[in-house]
């Protein structure tokens, strides 16, 4: 386990944790929580033993309730071109991370937590969830790559309505619009989220990231080359020990065994 103030890591198994613990805040992103971030993710991609990553927030009120207002209001153009630019190399490092991750959103996810949400492979969410974009209420924009990825997830029309206005939705029209992978009872958010986690943990760690990365780049390719990056990851993916264990084990009828090799 490493702790860097309110941001802790841990291991169980395959599976990391990162957890956002500043609950007097409702987990609001502190400056040096945003620079603790991609230390952490750095860590966890550097370890072989863990195969997904659940980000979670302490509580049950909220999973990250945005930035620290208080440092954000001190910014002006200069530095507030850098913070955004900082906080969208970031959330690409957790995108890019080449494992599945995880969002347990148990409460709030607003602003730069909706934003971190998003940079996430899936988002569980707890019935009592609630997501948005409110900056604009605030007088700024989305500067995390809000305005990109949410236009990407949910289309443009429903981007901008939901950046515009400012206003929070609920989890189960976050499921509608396609915001959130699956709504669950808030008494068993974890639960959910760890059985996802491990379910995911227990595929075959290399195909696993070519997958992420074949849609993440592809999503930004013309369709033909992403076709090309799909089949140059798959013959990657063919050379693999774990496609000759997985093919070995579906012939045999039993559980494969992948090793990421």
């Amino acid at each position: 386990m490493s702790n860097e103030g309110r941001l802790i890591v841990e291991r169980n198994g395959a599976i990391g944790r990162v957890i956002f613990s500043n609950p007097d805040k409702r987990n609001a992103m502190s400056l040096d929580m945003w620079r603790a971030l991609p230390r952490a993710v750095q860590e966890l991609d550097g370890d072989d033993s863990v195969r997904v990553v659940v980000l979670e927030g302490t509580g049950d009120k909220a999973f990250v309730a945005g930035a620290d207002i208080g440092e954000l209001a001190t910014q002006d153009p200069t530095r507030g071109r850098e913070m955004a630019m900082r906080g969208q190399h970031v959330l690409d490092l957790v995108e890019q991370l080449g494992k599945p991750t995880i969002a347990a959103l148990n409460g709030f996810a607003l602003g730069g937590g909706c934003e971190l949400a998003m940079a996430c492979t899936f988002r569980v969410a707890a019935d009592t969830a609630r997501l948005g974009l409110p900056e604009i209420n605030l007088g700024i924009i989305p500067g995390y790559a809000g305005t990109q990825r949410l236009a990407r997830i949910v289309g443009r029309s429903q981007a901008l309505e939901l950046i515009l206005t400012g206003r929070h939705v609920a989890a189960a029209e976050a499921l509608a619009l396609g915001l959130v992978t699956r709504v669950v009872p808030a008494a068993t958010l974890m639960d959910e989220a760890r059985a996802l986690a491990a379910e995911l943990a227990g595929k075959a760690p290399l195909a696993v990231r070519y997958a992420l990365d074949a849609v993440t780049r592809g999503l930004d390719m013309p369709f033909s080359q992403g076709c090309a990056l799909e089949a140059t990851l798959f013959g990657l993916a063919v050379a693999t020990e774990d496609m000759r264990e997985g093919t070995r084990a579906f012939l045999e009828k039993r559980k494969p065994s992948f090793t990421g090799r």
